[in-house]
């Protein structure tokens, strides 16, 4: 079910009375149950909700395979125990940065601008004096809306693309909370001409470059210490868009209760490269930005999904960490 409705430019979402139906006063109790931790600080809220997303990593079965996979595949130097390390943080992580992100939406947006600490804005305001269109790309963090959220109430407009959540009170609240600040998503199953029509008019990009989506125009490159399936559209974009491409990632910082947005220098090297060079220069930005943190990563993702002819999917290969 779409919760969405539709004009020429996005989507807006929209309220719908079957919410009130009992199958989705869990949604609703588990929000109002996010929205009131969002008034409880940090330093107490934050090792609370460390341990809490811990337990919950330790009986999300399916999520936690994949994580160990992904890890195993682009990691394998690294000793289990210390990738089941990560594991954990990651898991930690989640529900700290997702409050942060309601904070932002019940609290209002000056209430966390405090809670930000930007590394490389710098190069952002080069880019605004010379009038350039940016397009941030942003590895799919558990922190990622927060910046744009942020960015977007402070007058800039932003859009981004996304999927809808399966759950239609999720979809709903996730994406009312993400245009709380007045920004612009668009849907990835409407394809690219919105988000660009955006860019194109004034709207910097949000540009999330690490989802898999198949063979047939991705390029294989590496990733880590593996390859992943690649899609170099942001090649295309940048110049379509006549735009400068950002690497972004947030880190969500539990010990101080901020989140630390770290920004690296323009990809000024893509406009002359073909598709297998974007591609790989766009996973190295990812290899750059995740490394240093990488519980910060959303590794519970089909990352690897696409394989080169005749290897097994890693999500299906019945030797890897099945109970």
């Amino acid at each position: 079910m779409n919760t969405e409705k539709k004009n020429s430019a996005e989507f807006i979402p929209e309220f719908k009375r079957e919410f009130y139906l009992p199958r989705y006063w869990g949604g609703w109790l588990a929000a109002g149950a996010m929205a009131a931790t969002t008034y409880v600080p940090a330093r107490w809220r934050d090792p609370v909700l460390g341990q809490l997303g811990k337990l919950v990593g330790r009986f999300a079965k399916g999520a936690r395979r994949r994580a160990r996979i992904n890890l195993l595949y682009c990691f394998p130097e690294l000793s289990e125990s210390k990738r089941e390390a990560i594991i954990d943080r990651m898991f930690a992580t989640a529900p700290q940065a997702m409050v942060m992100m309601a904070e932002v939406a019940v609290r209002g947006p000056a209430h966390v601008q405090k809670k930000l600490r930007w590394h490389g804005w710098e190069t952002v305001e080069a880019l605004q004096q010379q009038q350039r269109n940016i397009i941030f790309l942003v590895p799919h963090g558990w922190g990622v809306d927060i910046p744009a959220m942020l960015i977007s109430a402070k007058g800039q407009k932003i859009a981004a693309m996304m999927h809808n959540q399966k759950n239609p009170l999720v979809d709903y609240l996730w994406n009312s909370a993400r245009l709380c600040t007045n920004g612009r998503v668009h849907a990835r199953n409407d394809g690219i001409k919105p988000f660009v029509s955006s860019i194109r008019n004034g709207y910097w990009g949000y540009y999330l470059p690490d989802q898999d989506h198949g063979p047939e125009h991705s390029e294989f490159v590496d990733f880590f210490a593996t390859y992943k399936a690649t899609l170099p559209a942001i090649g295309r974009l940048m110049k379509v868009c006549k735009a400068s491409v950002v690497p972004l990632f947030p880190v969500y910082n539990a010990a101080e209760g901020v989140l630390d947005v770290v920004i690296r220098p323009p990809m000024d090297d893509l406009l002359e490269a073909d598709d297998t060079q974007i591609a790989r220069r766009m996973n190295e930005e990812v290899e750059q930005l995740v490394s240093p943190n990488p519980e910060q990563y959303t590794w519970i993702l089909k990352l690897l999904k696409t394989r080169k002819p005749g290897e097994t999917e890693p999500y299906c290969r019945d030797d890897l960490f099945r109970d």
